[in-house]
């Protein structure tokens, strides 16, 4: 929990990937990324080899895939018609190493958030929660995504089909809404 043990915890939750050299991979999916202490400890996460994969809606002061900094940082942007507003952190713990950990919560990778406000992020621990978290970054870093991907000059760059559909946004919609359908129809028995 913000403003106490969030920022401490999370860059605890980086270095741990980093030591796991390329073994290591950092998912995150915010709408802001600009506090300078996270940013370091993604920079060397990156240079220790760690694949490190951002989903950043808006402001992001971190630099992707800049040789001998962030080569190994990736940042899409994915905008559309919904304003999002989740926040999900998955930390591999080494790829096959370990458990994987999934975080949920309201905080972005800001000052006024980690430090100032009272934010909390949540481990989710049930294995259906956390293959929903899995699918939305699929869905969200999947190269047939239309989105916006930071090129090292920091422009943005469009990626993805010419067209904007299947918008991410979209697909998640009618995958949740098929999920919900199918355990309505298996819990009623219609």
């Amino acid at each position: 929990m913000a403003p106490d043990h969030l920022r401490r915890r999370l860059l605890d939750l980086i270095d741990n990937e980093a030591a796991h050299g390329d073994r290591g991979v950092v998912t995150i999916k915010v709408n802001s990324l600009a506090d300078p202490e996270m940013i370091e400890h993604l920079y060397a996460a990156s240079q220790a080899g760690t694949r490190v994969d951002l989903v950043v809606r808006g402001i992001c002061c971190l630099r992707a895939a800049v040789p001998g900094l962030s080569e190994n940082i990736r940042v899409r942007s994915v905008l559309g018609r919904y304003l999002e507003h989740s926040r999900i952190f998955r930390f591999a713990n080494g790829q096959g190493t370990g458990q994987p950990l999934h975080l949920i919560g309201s905080a972005d990778l800001m000052g006024r958030n980690l430090d100032r406000r009272v934010e909390v992020l949540t481990p989710l621990v049930h294995p259906r929660h956390q293959d929903w978290l899995d699918h939305t970054l699929r869905v969200m870093l999947d190269a047939e995504s239309p989105a916006f991907e930071m090129a090292s000059d920091g422009a943005w760059v469009r990626v993805g089909p010419a067209s904007f559909e299947p918008h991410p946004q979209r697909r998640l919609y009618e995958w949740a809404s098929a999920q919900q359908t199918r355990r309505t129809h298996l819990r009623t028995g219609s």
